[in-house]
């Protein structure tokens, strides 16, 4: 696990940050900060492998509070003000988040720490991520790696499958929060059964859960549409044709 302090003086930026953190599988979140002091006391007692760093704070920039580091762990600055993405690569910093940011841009900044501290980690954690005592397309149930915790998960609760980045999102029947995995897309879809179909770039859906077929997309539900993507189309319509009774 990567060890990781975020520091901010603004209560929401922080809380936003922290959020983020708490979503990543190989982070751990050792400590929340509003100063540059707070983040120093912990790092007197605890062995920080990154820091997630607002510029602007009083007293002490995160900008002179990095400078003043004798051993300085990984660096990704967050501030509203472009103007200080040069100045941050001067300290080394990995990565320079501009507010306001999303999560996908969150994962890559996440992604870069990950490089920097365990370079070899990516692969162990993608084989940890996924495991079933079951040979593919036998199984009815996977173990999937999220929020440090080994978490089965019934392929028939899946109703799709969108990919971010390095990472997936399991929508899942029952809960409302999808379960997010640092695992790659082709992986999973050549280890799910007949019933689950890549239909998008960033989309494989259980075709199980499919109510209606609207030109180009597939409705789950009154609130959920995915879109089909061009190179998948003919798969699809192969499948579609197998079961449309009509003329």
């Amino acid at each position: 696990m990567i060890k990781v302090l975020a520091i901010d003086d603004e209560p929401l930026a922080l809380r936003q940050l922290v959020a983020y953190i708490q979503k990543v599988p190989f982070f751990e979140l050792l400590g929340q900060c509003q100063s540059a002091a707070e983040a120093r006391e912990i790092m007197e007692h605890e062995l920080v492998d990154a820091i997630f760093c607002d510029i602007n704070m009083p007293d002490l920039s995160g900008m002179e509070f990095v400078r003043q580091l004798a051993v300085r762990p990984v660096i990704v600055f967050t501030t509203a003000y472009s103007e200080y993405a040069v100045e941050g690569y001067k300290v080394d910093a990995v990565d320079y988040l501009l507010k306001p940011f999303g999560f996908n841009e969150f994962l890559r900044a996440a992604n870069k720490v990950k490089k920097m501290v365990s370079p070899s980690a990516q692969e162990e954690d993608e084989r940890m991520a996924l495991s079933s005592s079951e040979a593919p397309g036998e199984a009815t149930s996977i173990f999937v790696k999220t929020d440090y915790r080994m978490l089965r998960v019934q392929l028939s609760d899946i109703r799709y499958v969108e990919g971010m980045s390095e990472y997936l999102k399991l929508h899942l029947e029952s809960q409302p929060k999808p379960v997010i995995t640092l695992l790659s897309m082709k992986k999973l879809e050549d280890f799910l059964p007949g019933n689950f179909m890549r239909i998008h770039r960033s989309y494989i859906v259980n075709l199980d859960k499919v109510q209606e077929v609207n030109k180009n997309r597939v409705i789950l539900d009154a609130d959920t549409y995915l879109p089909i993507g061009e190179n998948y189309k003919e798969a699809f319509q192969r499948y579609l044709d197998t079961l449309f009774l009509g003329k």
